[in-house]
């Protein structure tokens, strides 16, 4: 019950307006890999991806991108932008549960999570993380932003992201986050 009050919330924000997460905006983390390091392009996927902003920015560069979100609204408005763009044809995007991933076809190079994760229910993070594992071929990247425990508001914590990722990733890097107590983790898959 509690997941599908979570989903009408965040349905119900998208269809009345653009919410305060959905910024719009690629984050610079993600354009200094792409543009930065220059991986080849491959098979991207980004879990909890709105609107699809960061799946229209890898497209445009090349990749595969999938996105996957759990409002049918959000999909809808990604769907919506990705129409007449030129990266049309190397984007998908999906109504689906990110703790639950249906099978997204041959393994991915990249994964993206900004903000989704620390928003699942703490039960339900290793069945995310056990789908993002099978999901990534080995060497892949997984970058994750996600907020810290705060009062009244949804976080996960350091040693949790450590803990949930530990047995198929290595950590490669933490960043801090600025502004509310956050922070970007980037991973490689064992």
């Amino acid at each position: 019950m509690r997941d599908v009050i979570r989903r009408l919330i965040f349905d119900l924000r998208y269809r009345f307006g653009r919410p305060r997460w959905d910024t719009g905006i690629v984050p610079p983390e993600l354009v200094a890999l792409i543009e930065g390091e220059r991986p080849p392009a491959g098979r991207a996927l980004d879990l909890g991806c709105g609107t699809g902003t960061n799946v229209m920015y890898l497209a445009r560069h090349g990749w595969q991108a999938a996105g996957i979100d759990f409002s049918p609204t959000a999909i809808a408005a990604a769907r919506r932008r990705a129409q007449g763009d030129a990266a049309e044809t190397r984007t998908r995007f999906l109504v689906a549960d990110v703790a639950s991933l249906p099978d997204l076809g041959p393994a991915f190079d990249l994964a993206l999570d900004v903000g989704c994760l620390h928003s699942i229910a703490a039960d339900r993070r290793p069945a995310y993380a056990a789908g993002l594992a099978a999901r990534l071929r080995s060497g892949a990247t997984y970058l994750l932003y996600a907020f810290l425990p705060a009062p009244g508001s949804a976080g996960i914590a350091r040693e949790d992201v450590l803990s949930l990722f530990a047995s198929g990733f290595a950590l490669t890097r933490v960043e801090e986050g600025t502004g509310r107590p956050s922070a970007w983790y980037r991973f490689a898959r064992r």
